[in-house]
């Protein structure tokens, strides 16, 4: 028997030992747990099963629990480390990144082939002319992806990224009207973003960013609708709890010019996200205010990603409620539900 095959061999003797009698003696030590495949690897597993486990046995810390060597109550640690959510898709830690250039998605990408709106903005469709009569059912979809420009600036741990996303609402349901576009909103950004590493009222605190962000519906005026920002971005994580605070700042515009006066007053200063991760399904809430309690103005997403048979395409539920869910609507409160489908990264 090959060298490495008898030391294999006399651990695992030395682990059933240890497990059957119960000794706690210097020489009989718990064994760390047998190393996983590269997660790029168990990425490329095509059956389902085989993937799995290939990432469970990737996720045992090698201080943990000694492996029982093939019996049947062997089991995942609890404190088994699970894959960062903020990581896949900001590119966090060394196994996630993926160097410049490579697209991937940014915000969710989803498609809604029905939502339901309670209250539809009539007063802003009543401007487009006397046919523009609104529907409560319609179609919204969502793309959104970014690309690295810059990683590891001047060989620190920050990374440049340029953003866009677009989200629509489809009136695809009128078609007395040829099925007209409501509203399309397009909102490039660009981000610089930083790795961090502290720790905050039992949070990790992985990056934080800065940015420039431009929001516009394309439209004429009346409807024309744009806003610049800075943005400010901050992301937390502990165990499936993932938080990202958005902040911003509106650049200021001459009276004249302002297609959304008073706009603050409804979207407020920043928005806080949250998701919650439990096995294959994904809990997200965002909400919003204006911290104005004379005229409080808000708003609330609520969203459940859920596996279907398809890897990398998902179940999508979404309500919101309140202000500001487009730009044309930042002043009209919203009561919308949706169903659909939503890209997995």
């Amino acid at each position: 028997m090959p060298r490495g095959e008898r030391g294999a061999c006399g651990r695992h003797r030395a682990v059933a030992v240890c497990g059957l009698l119960g000794l706690a003696i210097s020489g009989c030590m718990p064994v760390p747990a047998r190393a996983g495949r590269n997660v790029s690897e168990c990425r490329d597993i095509a059956d389902d099963r085989e993937r799995l486990e290939c990432y469970d046995r990737d996720s045992r810390p090698e201080s943990g629990v000694a492996e029982w060597p093939g019996g049947p109550g062997e089991r995942l640690p609890e404190n088994a480390v699970k894959e960062s959510f903020l990581s896949q898709i900001w590119e966090l830690d060394e196994d996630t990144r993926k160097g410049k250039y490579a697209l991937k998605l940014h915000r969710s990408s989803y498609a809604l082939p029905f939502t339901f709106n309670a209250s539809p903005n009539e007063a802003a469709a009543g401007r487009a002319g006397p046919s523009a009569d609104l529907m409560k059912p319609e179609v919204a979809f969502q793309m959104s992806v970014k690309a690295k420009l810059w990683q590891d600036i001047r060989s620190r741990p920050a990374d440049l990224w340029i953003c866009y996303t677009q989200r629509s609402f489809w009136q695809m349901y009128d078609f007395d009207n040829s099925s007209p576009f409501r509203e399309t909103n397009y909102e490039p950004e660009i981000l610089l973003n930083f790795r961090t590493g502290y720790r905050v009222l039992g949070l990790e605190g992985r990056f934080v960013s800065f940015g420039l962000n431009h929001q516009s519906n394309g439209q004429a005026e009346p409807l024309s609708r744009s806003w610049n920002r800075l943005v400010m971005n901050f992301g937390f994580e502990r165990g499936p709890l993932s938080l990202v605070l958005k902040t911003w700042y509106r650049l200021p515009e001459p009276d004249d010019d302002d297609d959304n006066p008073g706009i603050e007053k409804y979207l407020g200063y920043g928005e806080l996200w949250a998701y919650y991760f439990h096995g294959r399904h994904r809990f997200g809430v965002m909400v919003r205010d204006n911290l104005d309690f004379d005229s409080n103005r808000g708003a609330v997403q609520l969203e459940w990603v859920f596996p279907l048979i398809f890897d990398n395409i998902g179940g999508y539920v979404q309500y919101f409620g309140g202000y500001g869910e487009s730009l044309l609507d930042y002043d009209h409160k919203v009561n919308r539900v949706g169903f659909g489908f939503v890209l997995l990264d």
